[in-house]
């Protein structure tokens, strides 16, 4: 069985920004992934590849925010919102994974249905 290429480009990218929030404690991950990465055509400067690492890391400040108003017994709406966005941000992820899987050739795409006309 193959593993779709954009998974692997992905996973890196969340590695890499692990790596830099917990200050390397997951230095085997990424350089088990970085050596993955080597093997396909994709520069590790790309710019599409940096785009989704700095919206991983996106993600984590949002989650890292949800998790503190949790903590910091925020109202629900104030929750609510922050979530909304950690769901929202999701869909921005799907369209730079897809550019990312047209420009390696990869045909596998991913799909996100979008809830917001559902509010």
């Amino acid at each position: 069985m193959k593993f779709p290429v954009i998974e692997l480009v992905d996973r890196y990218a969340i590695s890499v920004v692990k790596h830099r929030r917990t200050n390397g404690a997951n230095q085997e991950e990424l350089d088990f992934y970085t050596e993955q990465i080597k093997e396909i055509d994709l520069e590790l400067d790309h710019p599409l590849l940096l785009k989704l690492i700095d919206h991983h890391d996106y993600v984590w400040s949002l989650e890292d925010d949800f998790k503190k108003a949790r903590i910091d017994d925020q109202p629900l709406e104030a929750i609510g919102r922050q979530a909304i966005k950690v769901r929202d941000s999701g869909y921005e992820r799907v369209q730079i994974k897809n550019s990312l899987a047209e420009l390696l050739n990869d045909p596998v795409r991913e799909i996100k249905r979008d809830h917001s006309s559902d509010e």
